[in-house]
């Protein structure tokens, strides 16, 4: 296949492009890092539609005795893939319609809904999750529901809905987190296109009936070109599942590399208009990435359970293993933990349902958080667990013990940190966003390409901004013992974060002082601004919904701020943490020895090994 080889600097400009620049809905996480701590956009939560609330708890009941009743987890791992009848079966409760508005035949549930049945099911078995969340997060139904004709939502959301498997289909063999360099092509002829290319990792693409395609189109008379997006089906002619890819965990997946020869697409599939396609991929994205951390969540909740369960039951030196403290404190971080991830999710679902929020940072940073914290959580429980947590569920069945599938939870956990944006292209992607109102206002100054002259000029416009904002950084509601007095002990987590909001605020401006357009180089110190907003995001969040709880359920009420308090607490740490290595760091020699170990210098390191994949 043909690769399109382009600068970094045009792929920059080609991702620019497509990301929506336009900020028409307030955003709590882009106020955040610009030091402007807005709790009121987040709290108090919007309540939950009545309507909606009773739908969603009838189709949790008939999943989870779906599950239970139809659905055998060992069998899928065994037989790495989920039956045929467990496909079927989903299609039959609606589960595959989820998200697809009633009015095209789906279950039109809330995005809280849509997460906790993603949880429920991600618990039963991680490629269950995978198969759900695909089809229907990324898959045809969200860019049609986003950007499809009123024609195309009514010929294939019905078939999304209840009949066909769809899939995505942007990376390729020589393309992953850059998307300007897409080569497939897609040909202009009379009445469509004609596609050619190979796509890689498109998880449903073994099994899928629809897709949608990312492919470029030649700009030429009567065509604007660019990347664009198609609905295609599946069963088109040319269209051909070369290998179905097996990975280290999620064992039934069906993830495909997918070969398009000379395949004919006709002009009304095209979503949207051409050119438009990176820009329908990253919106999409932006709700669907709240899948992830809903089955982050999930697992998180599990764990909680197995831990709590095992530390009990296991008796070592006279006591219950929960009651030593080793055990104990990893039991408190994955309660904790578990929470706080709830908490985010929670926000950031009712966010999206609610509409008036613009959430990209928020379910971007919830993807982020969860699938790191997510991966901790379920690396503690299996040390809980022991042996009996390295072991298979399979094994321990077959001895008579519970199969508590511990490790293979881990396995499939793990790919959540790359999936749909690896941890360290969610850090860039969160940092463009985070720092988007200061490169609005500094941008020519930070371009190496823009004239001396030109940079003068911007230099002024900035220097009176920055001189009027920059003062508004240093007091605020977090300087006020009787700050946030309405949430009680958690109030001193709230001014916490007030406060640190505003000094991750100065640290990115001092940042852009000192290394001005070389910034987008120092991906490393990005990456911990961006989890410092996570912390504190996070630490909101938690003390957010420790008070909803309070009010929609207050038998709960003292339980939950007993987590709140403890999440917040450990995230604060782990911001603190982040705030040092800011500037106290071995980042450059890191970088250095990371050159060096290209170029050769240390090979001799890696003698009296036998490398299986060189034979």
């Amino acid at each position: 296949m043909a690769t399109t080889d382009v600068s970094e600097r045009e792929a920059r400009q080609v991702a620019e492009a497509a990301r929506e620049q336009d900020w028409k809905l307030p955003s709590f996480g882009k106020e955040l890092f610009l030091g402007n701590f807005r709790l009121d956009l987040i709290h108090p939560q919007p309540k939950l539609d009545a309507a909606a609330v009773e739908k969603g708890e009838a189709f949790l009941k008939t999943l989870r005795t779906f599950l239970e009743e139809r659905v055998d987890p060992l069998q899928i791992e065994r037989d790495s893939k989920i039956p045929d009848d467990v496909i079927e079966g989903f299609k039959g409760i609606g589960a595959m319609g989820m998200k697809v508005a009633e009015e095209y035949g789906g279950l039109g549930l809330s995005q809280v809904y849509y997460n906790r049945a993603l949880a429920m099911v991600g618990t039963y078995h991680g490629a269950l999750g995978a198969l759900l969340s695909a089809h229907q997060s990324i898959g045809v139904a969200e860019p049609l529901r986003m950007f499809g004709s009123e024609e195309q939502k009514r010929e294939w959301l019905p078939r999304v809905a209840k009949t066909d498997i769809s899939a995505f289909l942007l990376t390729e063999p020589d393309v992953g987190s850059d998307p300007a360099r897409v080569a497939t092509s897609a040909e202009p002829t009379e009445g469509g296109y004609i596609l050619n290319g190979t796509k890689l990792w498109a998880t449903n693409g073994a099994i899928a009936d629809i897709v949608v395609v990312m492919a470029r189109v030649p700009k030429s008379e009567g065509h604007k070109g660019g990347i664009s997006a198609f609905v295609l089906d599946y069963k088109t002619e040319g269209v051909t599942v070369t290998h179905r890819n097996a990975f280290m965990g999620l064992k039934g997946i069906e993830n495909s590399v997918t070969e398009l020869k000379d395949v004919f697409v006709p002009a009304e599939n095209l979503i949207g208009k051409e050119g438009w396609g990176l820009k329908i991929a990253l919106s999409t994205l932006n709700t669907g990435r709240l899948a992830l951390p809903a089955i982050c969540v999930g697992q998180s909740k599990w764990a909680t359970k197995i831990a709590r369960e095992w530390s009990s039951e296991r008796v070592q030196w006279g006591r219950p293993i929960g009651k030593h403290d080793a055990v104990a404190q990893k039991n408190a971080f994955i309660a904790a933990s578990a929470f706080g991830l709830e908490a985010m999710l929670d926000v950031a679902s009712r966010l999206a349902d609610e509409k008036r929020n613009d959430i990209r940072i928020e379910a971007a940073i919830a993807k982020l958080y969860g699938s790191e914290l997510g991966w901790k959580v379920l690396d503690d429980l299996l040390q809980v667990r022991g042996g009996r947590g390295y072991e298979t569920a399979e094994s321990l069945k077959a001895r008579g013990e519970k199969p508590i599938p511990a490790e293979q939870a881990l396995r499939d956990m793990r790919i959540n940190r790359i999936f749909e944006g690896s941890t360290e292209i969610m850090h860039l992607l969160i940092a463009r966003e985070a720092v988007d109102q200061h490169l609005q206002v500094a941008g020519d100054i930070l371009e190496p390409e823009t004239p001396l002259p030109d940079k003068a000029k911007s230099a002024v416009a900035a220097g009176t901004f920055y001189a009027k904002w920059l003062p508004k950084l240093v007091v605020g509601e977090g300087h006020k013992p009787s700050g946030y007095d309405e949430f009680g002990s958690l109030a001193t987590y709230l001014r916490y974060a007030e406060r640190s909001s505003r000094r991750l605020a100065r640290s990115t401006f001092y940042a852009m002082g000192r290394w001005q357009a070389k910034l987008e180089q120092r991906q490393t110190f990005l990456g911990r601004i961006v989890d410092i907003g996570a912390e504190l995001f996070a630490i909101s969040a938690a003390v957010v919904y420790a008070d909803t709880i309070a009010r929609e359920t207050p038998e709960r009420a003292d339980a939950a701020r007993e987590l709140a308090e403890l999440f917040c607490a450990q995230a604060k740490r782990r911001a603190d943490e982040l705030f040092h290595a800011l500037w106290s760091n071995d980042d450059d020699a890191g970088y250095s020895t990371a050159v060096k170990l290209l170029d050769g210098r240390y090979t001799w390191l890696e003698e009296g090994i036998v490398d299986p994949s060189d034979s």
